[in-house]
């Protein structure tokens, strides 16, 4: 069946300052579910000037406790791969993620882009696609969906949270109109 999880948010703060705070974003206090973000890879296209990007991102296992009890989900930790190109001409940052574990049973890919905003250029606008789908589990695919879908729906919300919170700390007050 499957899930999605939109999300648009605009930053009141040009995009070179919002796509910083993004990049220096995890480890967090407020987030102690991503314990450590490392870059595998990076590479600058000459002919374009796009900055390309590989991240891996390693964060606690958050399945509650009880359906751990399925052997397939107790794990430590649980691994992220997320790419990004970054194109500083056109102002944009598309982002693409997605869970390397339990890659044969689940689904869990987000879309992301940064842009300057149409309302006001000085602003950057956010616009987030999760989608889950978990196959393999029986019965328990609803269910886990169901969490999934809730946490990346509580995820985005702290994700936003934090990002406005770095942004006023390192950059002051939200720009006005």
């Amino acid at each position: 069946m499957g899930v999605t999880v939109d999300l648009r948010q605009v930053f009141p703060y040009p995009f070179e300052q919002v796509v910083a705070s993004f990049l220096r974003k995890y480890p967090n206090p407020m987030d102690k579910n991503v314990v450590s973000v490392n870059t595998v890879e990076e590479r600058r296209d000459e002919s374009t000037g796009i900055i390309y990007r590989k991240r891996i991102a390693i964060c606690r296992n958050v399945v509650p406790e009880i359906l751990r009890k399925v052997s397939i989900l107790k794990v430590p930790s649980i691994q992220l791969e997320e790419e990004s190109w970054l194109n500083l001409q056109e102002r944009n940052m598309a982002i693409r993620s997605h869970c390397l574990t339990w890659a044969q049973y689940a689904s869990l890919k987000e879309e992301s882009v940064f842009r300057e905003s149409m309302e006001n250029p000085n602003w950057t606008e956010f616009i987030q696609r999760g989608r889950i789908s978990i196959t393999g589990a029986g019965f328990l695919n609803c269910i886990l969906e169901t969490f999934a879908s809730t946490f990346l729906r509580q995820g985005a919300q702290k994700g936003i949270r934090i990002m406005e919170m770095l942004l006023k700390e390192q950059c002051g007050a939200p720009l006005a109109e």
